[in-house]
């Protein structure tokens, strides 16, 4: 059937964490570079549909294109990985270190793969900067200023709302991981991840990789932002507050989920009943 138990899905997140921090740093990187080169492109389709006119909640229906081509692709998405990687620690499955650099290497990947898309965007909406952003680029340059500046204005309060809404965020975020973990078939991970990204997107949540692309583009783009406003008022607390929604709110679950009949199993058997390992896969086994 394709249908998978959750109990299952449970064992299957936490292998899939032990594995991810088992690859090496070329693998991290690129697979990392990709991830938030796709969300830039799904991020910019999702602001094309609203600058013409269509609801807001049409944007949000298109969004997950580029969260469904990472599932597929076993990409890197640091996002993700703040919730599986660690609980894989937590369950003795693999070492800190490997858990440290995993989620350092992904997240410099997936902001290089969101700046250099961003600068690429950015070069062609004004005409390599010959013409002002208009249509989506303006929706995109106010949409930067408002994830900086507008939390600027508040103040602390600013940045207690920008890392609440990080949390809420990944644990929609991580939910689309595990969701994608339900079903064995191409089609079926894409539906059911789906759903949870979706979600986020419409409520207009803060997600750290989409933020390495919406607010570089917005700067290239005319947006009065600083590099500190950049990384003071959004990503740092953004990054923080994903790490905490995912690893709080989809992580631990699943570590409970598991239960101890599921944590006795051969860690490569349920990674290999998911699809997440293989023997012969070179990189599983980097350090």
């Amino acid at each position: 059937m394709d249908y998978i138990d959750p109990s299952e899905v449970a064992g299957n997140f936490i292998a899939a964490g032990a594995r991810k921090s088992r690859l090496g740093i070329g693998q991290l990187l690129l697979r990392g570079f990709l991830s938030g080169a796709l969300l830039g492109f799904a991020t910019t389709v999702a602001f094309t549909a609203n600058a013409q006119g269509l609801p807001p909640v049409i944007g949000a229906v298109l969004f997950p294109v580029g969260f469904a081509m990472i599932v597929v692709l076993g990409l890197e998405l640091v996002t993700g990985s703040f919730a599986m990687v660690p609980s894989a620690w937590i369950a003795k499955e693999t070492g800190l270190v490997r858990v440290l650099a995993n989620l350092a290497w992904v997240f410099v990947g997936n902001l290089a793969g969101g700046c250099l898309y961003a600068a690429l965007y950015a070069a062609v909406a004004t005409q390599l900067h010959h013409a002002p952003a208009t249509g989506a680029a303006a929706l995109i340059v106010a949409a930067a200023q408002a994830k900086t500046l507008g939390y600027e204005k508040l103040g602390a309060s600013g940045m207690a709302l920008a890392t609440i809404k990080a949390v809420l965020c990944n644990w929609m975020v991580c939910m689309g991981v595990v969701m994608g973990l339900t079903s064995r078939s191409t089609l079926g991970k894409i539906v059911a991840c789906w759903l949870p990204i979706f979600t986020f997107f419409a409520l207009g949540f803060e997600h750290s990789v989409v933020n390495m692309f919406v607010i570089p583009a917005g700067m290239w783009m005319g947006a009065p932002i600083s590099l500190s406003d950049w990384w003071l008022w959004n990503q740092l607390p953004v990054t923080l507050g994903n790490l905490a929604g995912g690893l709080l709110f989809v992580g631990m679950p699943m570590l409970w989920m598991r239960g101890k009949a599921s944590a006795k199993q051969p860690l490569e058997a349920v990674a290999m009943r998911a699809g997440a390992f293989t023997p012969a896969e070179p990189e599983a086994v980097e350090a």
